[in-house]
């Protein structure tokens, strides 16, 4: 299971995450659909830890994934 809770990602003034919380069950697949500038990119690159968040957490199977 993915946990993503309260995600936030801010680039100084600007807001690219605000407060993003969902779950991912095991055996689901889910889309990831948006517009541009929407927050999908940094959403991805911050649960693979290509990023660090400003706030919130990612858990993947109850554990951790967010290690900086």
């Amino acid at each position: 299971m993915i946990e993503v809770k309260n995600l936030t990602k801010k680039y100084g003034p600007n807001t690219a995450v605000d407060q993003l919380s969902f779950t991912v069950e095991k055996g689901q697949i889910y889309g990831f659909l948006g517009p541009n500038g929407a927050g999908k990119s940094t959403t991805m690159n911050i649960m693979t830890g290509y990023i660090a968040p400003t706030s919130g957490q990612v858990l993947i199977n109850g554990q951790s994934a967010i290690i900086f």
